[in-house]
C-alpha cells in the first residue's frame, strides 16, 4: 500500500481525506501517464459521486485524457467496458461497502485489471505535480449511458440456461446494481422481489446489502423465495441467502462454485485460490474432493494475481469478492449470483443443500482506532498474539491485519471450539484498545 492507495484503491471520507483536489490531482496524475489516453469511468450511486467525477475527469483531461462517462455502473461494468470499448484505463467512483459520507477511486487498465501495487505506486510519484498541455490538445468528456447495455448483455450471455420457475430477492444495496440486477433476474426468466434498490444518493450500504443481510433474510422467508442475493455499494461483494433464511458468505460460495466446476471437469488444475482469511474448514473439505486451495493476502486484486499466474480460473474472498476468470477480470456479483442460479437450475437440489459444508468456528472483531500503524507495529500486540498462538495450539489460527480503507484493526481467530476462538478474540481486542489508548 502507499500513501493514498489502500488493498481498493483510494478511499476516504469526502472533504476529509478524499477531498476535489486530490481527485483532480488523481486524474491529472494518470492522464498524463499516457499520451492522450482514453478513460472510461463510471460510479455508484453516492450522492458525491459527481463531484468527484467531475474533479477527476477535470485533472485527466487537463493533460490531454479523452473521458466516457457512463454513469452509475458496477465496478465489474467498468472493467469489462475498458476491455470491450478499447480504453486506455477504467476508473470508478466508489466507495464499494462504506456508507454514504465514504467514497473512492478505483481505477483499472486496458485489460480489465486492477492496477497492481507498481503501478499505483508510480501513479502517487506523479501526484505532486500538475500537468497542463496547450488548450489544442486538452482532452474530451463525454457521456454515454447506454453503454451499460453492453455489460448487460455479456452478464445475459453467461447464463445458460432459463431461471423461469425461479424466486428471488434482490438487495441492491441502494448501489450501483439498484437498476441493472433486478432487470438482468427479470430478463433470465426469475420472480424478482426487490429490496434496497433505490437512488437517493445517501442511504447506500445503510443497513441493507452485503454487511447488513437482514432485510434479504426476511424477504426471502416472507415471500417464501428460492434464495436471495445482496450486493454492496458497487456490486463487486455478494452474500446469498437460502431459502431458509442461512446466510452464504464467500467462502461458501467458493467451496459450492469449485465442488460445481470440478465435478464438470471445468476447475483448471482442480485447484481454487482464498486468502489468509478463507475458513480451514473449507480447506480440509476441498482437500477432500480432491481439489487445492491457495491463499494470498487479503484483497482480491491479490487473489486475481494468483490467478493470472497460475493460470487459474476460480478464486475468492470470505466477504464475497468471487473471481470466475473465464468470465470477468474482476468480483462480480451480479455474475456470481447467476451462476449459483444456474447451479441450482442443472443440479434441481435447493441452495440449502448444495452449501452443505462444515466451518471452524470464527471470532472476528473489527476495532476502531486512533493510529493503526502503531498499534499494529506494537511489541506488545505481538507477544500477545504469539502467546494466544500457543495456548490455541494446532488446528486454530489468528490473524491480526490493518484495514486497507479504515482506521481499524481487524482480528480473527478460529479454532475447532467456538468458546476459545471467542475468549482469544476478545482479548487480543482488549490488548488493542491499550495500545490505542496509551504508549505500550
Amino acid at each position: 500500500m502507499g500513501i493514498f492507495f489502500g488493498t481498493d484503491g483510494i478511499r476516504g471520507k469526502v472533504n476529509n481525506e478524499l477531498t476535489f483536489d486530490l481527485a483532480y490531482k488523481c486524474g491529472n496524475a494518470l492522464g498524463s501517464s499516457l499520451d492522450k489516453p482514453s478513460i472510461v469511468i463510471g460510479q455508484d450511486t453516492r450522492i458525491t459521486g459527481n463531484m468527484l467525477c467531475t474533479a477527476f475527469s477535470g485533472g485527466a483531461m487537463c493533460a490531454g485524457a479523452n473521458i466516457i462517462d457512463i454513469g452509475v455502473c458496477p465496478t465489474a461494468g467498468i472493467a469489462y467496458l475498458t476491455k470491450v470499448l478499447g480504453a486506455d484505463f477504467g476508473v470508478v467512483i466508489s466507495a464499494s461497502h462504506n456508507t454514504a459520507e465514504y467514497n473512492g477511486i478505483k481505477i483499472f487498465d486496458e485489460n480489465g485489471f486492477k492496477l497492481g501495487d507498481t503501478r499505483e505506486n508510480a501513479l502517487e510519484r506523479r501526484f505532486v505535480h500538475t500537468f497542463t498541455i496547450s488548450s489544442a490538445r486538452i482532452g474530451t468528456y463525454k457521456q454515454n449511458f447506454k453503454l451499460t447495455k453492453l455489460y448487460e448483455n455479456h452478464l445475459l450471455s453467461c447464463c445458460t440456461t432459463s431461471l423461469a420457475g425461479l424466486k428471488i430477492v434482490i438487495d441492491a444495496s441502494n448501489g450501483a446494481s439498484y437498476k441493472i440486477a433486478p432487470k438482468i433476474f427479470s430478463r433470465l426468466g426469475a420472480t424478482v422481489i426487490k429490496t434496497s434498490c433505490k437512488n437517493d444518493g445517501k442511504n447506500i450500504n445503510n443497513r441493507c446489502g452485503s454487511l447488513h443481510p437482514e432485510n434479504l433474510i426476511n424477504s426471502v422467508l416472507k415471500n417464501n423465495a428460492n434464495f436471495g442475493f445482496a450486493f454492496d455499494g458497487d456490486s463487486d461483494r455478494i452474500i446469498a441467502c437460502d431459502e431458509n433464511g442461512n446466510l452464504i458468505d464467500g467462502d461458501i460460495i467458493i467451496f459450492m462454485l469449485a465442488k460445481y466446476l470440478k465435478n464438470n471437469q471445468n476447475l483448471t488444475k482442480n485447484t481454487v485460490v482464498g486468502t489468509r482469511h478463507t475458513n480451514m474448514g473449507i480447506e480440509h473439505e476441498l482437500n477432500r474432493l480432491g481439489i487445492k486451495l491457495e491463499r494470498t493476502d487479503i484483497g482480491d486484486k491479490y487473489v486475481l494475481e494468483k490467478i493470472e499466474n497460475d493460470n487459474l480460473n476460480l478464486g475468492g474472498e470470505k466477504s464475497g469478492h468471487i473471481i470466475l476468470r473465464d468470465f470477468t477480470t474482476t468480483g462480480d456479483g451480479i455474475l456470481t449470483a447467476i451462476k449459483l442460479s444456474e447451479m441450482v437450475v442443472s443440479l434441481k437440489k435447493p441452495l440449502s443443500f448444495l452449501s452443505k459444508v462444515t466451518l471452524y468456528p470464527q471470532c472476528n472483531i473489527d476495532c476502531v482506532v486512533s493510529d493503526k500503524m502503531r498499534v499494529i507495529n506494537s511489541e506488545k500486540l505481538s507477544e500477545v498474539i504469539n502467546n494466544e498462538e500457543k495456548t490455541l495450539g494446532k488446528d486454530s489460527r489468528i490473524m491480526v491485519r490493518v484495514s486497507g480503507t479504515e482506521n481499524k484493526i481487524r482480528i480473527m481467530v478460529e479454532a475447532k471450539q467456538e468458546d476459545k476462538s471467542t475468549i482469544s478474540a476478545n482479548k487480543i481486542a482488549s490488548i488493542v484498545k491499550i495500545i490505542d489508548n496509551k504508549e505500550v
